[in-house]
């Protein structure tokens, strides 16, 4: 299973519990993207919408941070021969949502994205979306293998495994990550009737009766 298929797994999974661009993106365009949230959708009571309507209000990650958030999405999953990279399906704005929705994600994020800047600024004397992309990938291959990640790491390990998942569940339950997977969505079904096996077994040889 390549990482593309490991990862749609992943986000099928997430999805399936109730998980329901570029690197400069301010805080304006962020509130721009959540404002669409505010649309009553669809079998949403009124609670519901107006809370989701007081989230889209809010803003959580700061600029710098959401522009590590967009860069390290797109390493997660990018443009391919398939469809655009996470970014492009909207994924920073998903994850924006979901750390105001579930507040427990909040420090976890937050503490994450503070950490890989710190080894970031150790290793190679910048934060992570100032260094080369060579770098970048290094300070990655660090915490994106949890059985290979040293004791140092461990909190970058957890903090990724977090954004993973969150990745994850964000593109393939967008309307480009549901194409990528090919979900055609409710097809009718057709009925044929009893097989003629089947009504034969039971008593019923109906074959060549009008």
């Amino acid at each position: 299973m390549n990482r593309r298929d490991t990862l749609k797994a992943l986000g099928l999974l997430a999805a399936g519990t109730g998980m329901l661009a570029n690197s400069c993106k301010d805080n304006k365009n962020i509130k721009n993207a959540d404002a669409k949230a505010t649309d009553k959708l669809p079998g949403v009571q009124d609670f519901e919408h107006a809370r989701n309507t007081q989230l889209a209000e809010q803003t959580f990650f700061t600029e710098h941070e959401f522009a590590t958030i967009t860069l390290l999405v797109d390493f997660i999953i990018p443009k391919d021969e398939i469809s655009g990279s996470a970014s492009e399906a909207g994924v920073p704005d998903f994850i924006e949502f979901m750390v105001k929705d579930l507040p427990d994600n909040q420090i976890p994020m937050r503490g994450g994205l503070k950490w890989l800047d710190v080894r970031s600024q150790k290793k190679f004397n910048n934060v992570f979306i100032k260094c080369k992309s060579d770098q970048q990938t290094a300070l990655l291959d660090e915490i994106a293998y949890p059985d290979k990640a040293k004791p140092e790491v461990q909190q970058g390990v957890a903090f990724f495994a977090l954004l993973r998942n969150l990745t994850a569940s964000g593109f393939f339950t967008s309307q480009m990550g549901v194409k990528d997977i090919g979900y055609a969505g409710n097809m009718p079904g057709v009925w044929n009737g009893v097989p003629q096996d089947i009504l034969k077994e039971h008593g019923f040889d109906l074959e060549g009766v009008i």
